[in-house]
């Protein structure tokens, strides 16, 4: 069997949203579940609209996504030549001719075949007129006039299009610009691909590639066309429902894993299961588990997905993308093993990494001032007292897991008569400023002996003055 090929083309107007990131994701996993190669391919001939910005904003969500690419990327804009050889080759071979009919002249064709309930279309007239090349010509693909073209579809079967409805379609503009159709066929060809999953709103443009790709003498390539992608109110996705850019995801504090979970369950699916890694995402990619109907995006089940990913993630895969966000607080966490400490203690608290920066914050910096209300309650006297004991023993404390200190906090509890809470809690305000925290142990644990006394200390040394 051949080595599967497939490519992601996107036109670089914009920033890379969902649909294109799930077009991008189903040919990455296709190819890399069959140890194939896929290529990446900027489709920027609209000069108008295509911007730099763009392309490095395409190459930032690949990469955050972790998608990457074999071959490429490519950019269309510097294949003309390769684009008017192939167009030489079809006007050779009497499949494509010039035509020099105005903008006027073809909507007053158009116009008449309206009159008579036809669709509109351009009427051939310099079709057999063996015109050369003159500056205001376009170039036609000469269609059959008659017969089927049928598109053998991976995920929705057989589509049969009645040739009498495709017209003579333009193949090369009057400025010498190769049209979509033609440079998408031909980069397809010259690239090797052989295996094309894109939305279904091609589904149209792809009988005319067909035509193209037998008229240059190209084996045709395996096509699968996936439901798009729909809002909640089942009207084509936009940024009103929630979906934005992916970069914008990444900005939030999403886990691109998550993202990629999410996004390739929208429209294929593995039995009954929701949760996958990528590894496992990989392993058991198919297109014959591509759906017919369109996936609904839902925020809410996306957030969902994302706490679940971050929740099941080791703290080492979590780290890099926390980073940024404790970066915006001031924070460097150099430390990989004190960061994946803190990341430990969070993460089954946390649903974004923007949340999981906001409860490491503690972690980094000692509090400055403490929760007024909880203060009140539970650093009074009592709350004082005890965290002075807690201190004393503490210096005197060897190890700072769970099972060292919970025989000290028993110890503690017996000489006080205190319960666990009247103690935990204070500690907690004296740690955290807060009275929400992590547990206890697992927090004093990524603390360490020394910062958590220093801590308490501070804690009594501050309500020992103010009540004295």
């Amino acid at each position: 069997m051949d080595t599967i090929v497939t490519r992601f083309p996107p036109s670089p107007t914009g920033y890379l949203h969902i649909g294109g990131a799930r077009t991008a994701l189903f040919n990455w996993l296709y190819a890399r579940s069959n140890n194939g190669k896929f290529i990446l391919r900027i489709e920027d001939t609209d000069a108008a609209r295509s911007t730099a910005e763009s392309v490095d904003a395409i190459f930032e969500a690949l990469d955050w996504l972790g998608i990457d690419y074999d071959e490429g990327p490519y950019y269309q804009s510097e294949r003309y030549a390769i684009y008017q050889e192939h167009i030489d080759r079809l006007i050779a071979a009497g499949s494509a001719y010039y035509c020099t009919c105005t903008a006027e002249e073809i909507e007053r064709m158009r116009e008449a075949a309206k009159k008579r309930g036809e669709n509109p279309r351009y009427d051939g007239t310099c079709r057999e007129k063996g015109l050369s090349s003159k500056n205001d010509a376009v170039v036609r693909f000469k269609a059959p006039i008659a017969g089927n073209t049928i598109l053998e579809d991976a995920v929705r079967g057989n589509i049969v299009f009645s040739n009498h409805e495709i017209d003579d379609f333009i193949i090369r503009r009057s400025d010498g610009s190769p049209m979509y159709n033609l440079a998408v066929v031909v980069d397809d060809i010259t690239m090797g691909i052989n295996t094309i999953i894109r939305g279904d709103d091609h589904i149209s443009n792809t009988p005319r590639q067909i035509l193209l790709y037998r008229a240059l003498g190209a084996e045709i390539p395996v096509f699968g066309h996936v439901p798009m992608v729909l809002g909640g109110d089942k009207a084509r996705l936009s940024k009103r429902h929630g979906a934005m850019s992916v970069t914008a995801y990444r900005d939030m504090g999403y886990y691109p894993d998550a993202l990629l979970n999410y996004l390739v369950r929208l429209g294929w699916s593995h039995g009954d299961q929701e949760f996958f890694t990528k590894e496992e995402l990989i392993e058991k990619f198919s297109l014959k588990n591509i759906g017919k109907s369109a996936g609904v995006f839902n925020p809410e089940k996306l957030l969902a997905l994302n706490a679940q990913h971050i929740h099941s993630a080791p703290p080492e895969k979590l780290a890099p993308h926390l980073r940024p966000f404790l970066s915006q607080k001031g924070i460097a966490a150099e430390d990989d093993r004190y960061l994946c400490g803190v990341i430990g203690t969070l993460q089954q608290r946390s649903k974004t990494f923007a949340e999981m920066a906001d409860g490491a914050e503690f972690y980094y910096t000692a509090p400055a001032a403490y929760d007024e209300k909880g203060a009140k309650k539970f650093l009074k006297p009592e709350g004082i007292d005890v965290l002075e004991k807690l201190a004393g023993r503490l210096k005197d404390q060897s190890e700072m897991d769970e099972r060292s200190l919970d025989p000290l906090f028993r110890a503690v509890m017996e000489e006080t008569g205190l319960g666990f809470g009247k103690i935990a809690q204070p500690l907690r305000l004296a740690l955290t400023g807060k009275t929400v925290s992590p547990g206890i142990f697992e927090m004093m644990e990524v603390l360490g002996k020394e910062e958590t006394i220093a801590r308490i200390e501070a804690c009594v040394s501050a309500h020992r003055r103010e009540a004295g």
